[in-house]
């Protein structure tokens, strides 16, 4: 599904677009988590395939998802970034997104238009 789809579907709203090609971008997995231990534990192929949900709102979020290449951070609960931290993840090049939705309902919306859980 590609990225302006999935932010479409979720309703989302950008709190930071640097690349616009990346929302051309087809991505096929989502990983939904708050604690970065754990996307960290899913170090795998499709990390670049993968959107990341999170309600984390601070540097680490942003630091985790460079570290597994990933390029799309939903941010649930309609959570935003303070000013710093926002410029912190622009700068690193990721398409930053806010959703109302809960991250329980985030996930169900991108399982039911047919991504999958990244492992």
């Amino acid at each position: 599904m590609l990225a302006k789809e999935i932010v479409q579907k979720l309703n989302a709203t950008a709190l930071g677009v640097w690349n616009e090609n990346l929302m051309s971008k087809d991505y096929e997995y989502v990983f939904a988590t708050d604690l970065m231990s754990d996307a960290l534990a899913m170090i795998n192929n499709s990390c670049d395939q993968t959107v990341l949900l999170t309600g984390l709102c601070n540097p680490q979020s942003l630091r985790t998802a460079e570290m597994l290449d990933l390029e799309l951070i939903i941010y649930v609960r309609g959570k935003k970034l303070d000013e710093e931290t926002l410029k912190l993840g622009m700068e690193m090049g990721f398409n930053i997104f806010s959703t109302d939705y809960s991250m329980f309902e985030a996930s169900g919306i991108l399982y039911q238009t047919g991504l999958h859980a990244s492992d």
